[in-house]
């Protein structure tokens, strides 16, 4: 079983940065896929980027690419989103989650969310 601690949101004007980090623990949180999603108020969850365990791997939203950068620390057992030029329409709670799949359609774990708003 996976443990996930996120954390890392805050109050950022748009055009700006934040850098979302995910910690797991547990005896296969190496072995698993880990990602984020999000949720806009009055929207459904959706699927923001996720990365494979051994980083050959990793898949995007279309409307985060190029914007958004994950990156995971193996040794560290961490996950980072980098998040830059963000938009109001990237305000949401974030939560990372790990599974097996890279789309993270089954996640197997959940962190439990950090708050990302961003300011027109």
């Amino acid at each position: 079983q996976v443990q996930l601690k996120d954390a890392g949101g805050g109050l950022v004007q748009a055009g700006g940065s934040l850098t979302l980090s995910c910690t797991a623990s547990g005896r296969t949180a190496g072995s698993q896929v880990i990602g984020w999603f999000r949720q806009a108020p009055g929207k459904e969850r959706e699927f923001v980027a996720s990365i494979n365990w051994d980083r050959t791997k990793s898949s995007y939203v279309d409307s985060v690419k190029g914007r958004f950068t994950i990156s995971r620390d193996i040794g560290k057992n961490m996950v980072s989103l980098q998040m830059n030029s963000l938009k109001p329409e990237d305000t949401a709670v974030y939560s990372c989650a790990a599974g097996y799949s890279l789309e993270l359609g089954r996640p197997s774990a959940w962190g439990q969310g950090t708050q990302v708003t961003v300011s027109s």
